[in-house]
């Protein structure tokens, strides 16, 4: 067998690439000074947070969070007692097959064909919920991830949660901005937290904004029905349905889009958010905190209510704000019931005591 004959081995070596004369003064066009954006780059201001301008003397309410999924019995028995009716059904379609067949052959058929149609109708409905269960599990990932990548030493976690936060919401034209400045950071050397909270405030500025539009539209809804309605039941129904759909539009606004166990699994979130913390008291003295005093007692019993009312679908819509939204709020202001008081209660908010300010 013969040698493999030896590479001859180099030394390291620097090279100096000539470049064409040009117009940069003697710099090398391809080196520039360090920075830590490109000059096209326009960082979002404060003033474009719908949040951040507004003060309140009320205190500030808890985030809200999804409720840990633990062990439970009646898990187990709802789930056996649901694959004991689907075996019950199953036998009974069957049979009504069969009895079919017995009196016609093409009453068989149509029976097998019919059953046919509905079990695949059946799997697509049951295919969409899993995705929706899916799309709202991975926005709380995400949201987790948000908050590790935040305590990373370094900014490749960051980078992954600026790129599952693109890949979330590439289908939203609100965000197309903020992902083409985005994109112009990737060759620039950010810090994870800076680059978090660039990510936030590009991404999720434009829709905390109209976030804000669908909780007041709701708040002011609510709050004229039920001033004007005659019924409490009409009222209640009412409430009932501003806040589901509210709770809906908020999922689909940050990426969500929740089927219908999606859907009850956050509206269960929010009324046990709602029932730890506490909801807004009804009566006179919180509209004499928000109005004034003197105003207050000059106000209608339908009046407060719709006041009250309004602002319980608000405190519903943060709540649903806090479960949707896929990153936590670090460098936008998080919105509190105060946000909402002036639209819902136009030129009463200026005239509160100094009792209540101080």
């Amino acid at each position: 067998m013969s040698e493999t004959p030896k590479i001859p081995q180099r030394k390291p070596a620097v090279f100096t690439i000539e470049n064409e004369p040009s117009d940069t003064g003697g710099r090398d066009p391809l080196r520039r000074s360090p920075a830590s954006f490109d000059e096209n780059i326009v960082m979002t201001d404060d003033a474009d947070d719908p949040f951040a301008a507004t003060t309140s003397a009320l205190p500030d309410v808890t985030e809200a969070a999804p409720r840990k999924r633990r062990f439970s019995f009646a898990r187990i028995a709802f789930g056996a007692l649901g694959i004991l009716v689907s075996l019950a059904v199953g036998l009974w379609v069957d049979g009504l097959i069969r009895d079919l067949f017995t009196r016609a052959d093409w009453l068989g058929y149509l029976a097998i064909t019919t059953a046919a149609i509905g079990l695949l109708a059946f799997l697509v409905i049951v295919a969409r919920e899993l995705s929706g269960l899916m799309r709202l599990n991975a926005v709380q990932a995400l949201k987790q991830e948000a908050i590790d990548a935040s305590l990373a030493p370094t900014a490749k976690p960051a980078r992954q949660v600026m790129a599952h936060l693109i890949h979330l919401l590439a289908a939203k034209p609100q965000t197309a901005r903020g992902r083409l400045r985005l994109k112009e950071t990737e060759i620039e050397i950010i810090d994870g937290p800076h680059l978090l909270d660039l990510t936030e405030r590009e991404l999720l500025t434009p829709l905390d904004r109209e976030a804000r539009g669908l909780i007041l539209n709701a708040s002011k809804r609510v709050s004229i029905v039920t001033a004007v309605s005659p019924r409490a039941l009409v009222d209640l129904g009412y409430v009932i349905y501003e806040s589901a759909r509210l709770i809906r539009a908020m999922a689909d606004l940050y990426g969500g889009r929740p089927g219908t166990l999606g859907m009850l699994r956050l509206m269960r979130d929010v009324i046990a958010h709602l029932a730890v913390t506490g909801s807004i008291a009804v009566g006179d003295s919180l509209i004499q905190q928000l109005l004034g005093h003197g105003l207050a007692s000059k106000l209608s019993a339908r009046l407060g209510e719709g006041v009250i009312n309004g602002l319980m679908t608000a405190r519903i819509g943060i709540a649903a704000m806090d479960l949707c939204r896929p990153m936590p709020f670090r460098a936008l202001k998080r919105p509190g019931i105060g946000d909402f008081i002036g639209d819902l209660t136009p030129g009463t908010t200026k005239t509160r005591t100094p009792e209540v300010d101080g």
